[in-house]
């Protein structure tokens, strides 16, 4: 793990194209401010956990499970 000390209104690059600035330091938290591009996905940690297992459990689905899903496969919407 790279550690870097910053100050409020400094950056950190990633790449060409990520900056992460110390946008204010509070006690003991900190805010950042984050540019990123768009297909570049930011989320806080616990976020990104919770949205993992979300798409794991997901995955496990079979289209049973899911009426709608069931339904709409019996009966697909008309061609257009």
């Amino acid at each position: 793990m790279l550690v870097l000390s910053r100050q409020k209104d400094e950056t950190i690059m990633i790449g060409d194209n990520i900056q992460i600035t110390v946008v204010d330091i509070r006690g003991d938290k900190v805010r950042l401010g984050i540019v990123a591009p768009i297909e570049v996905s930011v989320h806080r940690k616990e976020v990104y956990d919770a949205i993992q297992r979300e798409n794991r459990a997901a995955a496990q689905l079979k289209p049973q499970d899911v009426p709608e899903l069931s339904v709409q496969q019996r009966n697909p919407p008309p061609a257009r």
